[in-house]
């Protein structure tokens, strides 16, 4: 079973605003409102996948139910831990004749140590060997920096293998905790180790010192330039269809998603990188963070190209 865990979730609100024009009245000509956050887009990536996954969540107040019933309209299983305030909704606007994205995201709701804490007995008595719990996004204000490592530790303990997907301080706490695999992309790779990656081969030894502190594996995203898969073994270049561009929100997720799924499904790392890439890259070209069908990720995994580095 994939567990996904979103601490700071959102309602993902995406505005199309032609000619965009700051201290001026802008007329939106389209909108949409999707649940989001980090560990949320992983268990609506999977869901089209064909797989299952249960999502734990912080949430608060109307926009918290909001995004419970969207999540459940969609059949997958959502656990949650309600606290006081309000669950943040971030806007994005798209401004698609000057090719812009602006993002503004609200704070959302403050948590406390029980808040977590009962979140975290949840998903540790639910937790069966062989599990993959997918711990990803930012934490919520009130949450101690070394959050994920705790859960991290507390998850592997009950049997699961952990995937972190996160940044900054609260991602290197993390990776102390040994997680199975992360996915920072060049550029939060490059602040990780603190030097410039303006190479493949930099950025394969970068993820390697990564590996040195407990990680199994390494996936390096690259926008339009693909991934790097690093693992105990080799490292895979792969390289992704070219589409037009809907969305880059919930990209990096995707592959995460597809990466679970692949492992549930016991496929091999060639056939997992294609269906991740493939599964990157079709979300992409889907508007909001809606996810894309999976008849679309079968259409594109032939286009995927890998070379060993």
């Amino acid at each position: 079973m994939i567990r996904t865990v979103c601490l700071n979730p959102a309602i993902d609100k995406t505005i199309q605003v032609p000619a965009f024009t700051i201290d001026a009245v802008n007329r939106v000509t389209e909108l949409r409102a999707d649940a989001g956050g980090k560990g949320i887009n992983v268990s609506k990536v999977v869901k089209e996948l064909g797989g299952q996954s249960k999502a734990y969540a912080i949430l608060a107040g109307d926009a918290g139910s909001g995004i419970k019933h969207m999540v459940e309209s969609m059949g997958i299983e959502v656990v949650a831990v309600e606290v006081a305030g309000e669950t943040r909704t971030n806007t994005k606007i798209v401004d698609q004749e000057l090719h812009t994205n602006t993002d503004i995201n609200e704070p959302g709701p403050v948590v406390t140590k029980e808040d977590l804490d009962a979140l975290l007995d949840i998903l540790v008595n639910d937790i069966n060997d062989g599990d993959t719990v997918i711990l990803a996004g930012s934490i919520p204000a009130g949450a101690p920096t070394d959050t994920y490592a705790t859960w991290v530790k507390a998850c592997e303990a009950a049997g699961a293998k952990v995937f972190l997907d996160a940044d900054g301080d609260v991602l290197n706490m993390g990776i102390s905790a040994g997680p199975s695999m992360i996915k920072p992309n060049d550029h939060e790779l490059s602040g990780m180790v603190g030097r410039d990656l303006d190479t493949l081969e930099k950025i394969d030894a970068a993820a390697r010192e990564i590996m040195d502190r407990g990680v199994e594996w390494v996936t390096v995203s690259m926008g339009g330039e693909g991934a790097l898969f690093v693992t105990p073994e080799k490292t895979y270049k792969a390289s992704s269809p070219k589409v037009e561009v809907g969305s880059t929100v919930g990209a990096g997720d995707s592959v995460v998603a597809a990466i679970a799924y692949a492992q549930d499904e016991g496929l091999d790392i060639i056939d997992t990188i294609k269906l991740a890439v493939a599964t990157g890259a079709a979300n992409v070209s889907m508007e909001g963070t809606q996810a894309a069908p999976r008849s679309l990720v079968d259409h594109l995994i032939a286009q995927v190209g890998i070379d060993e580095l």
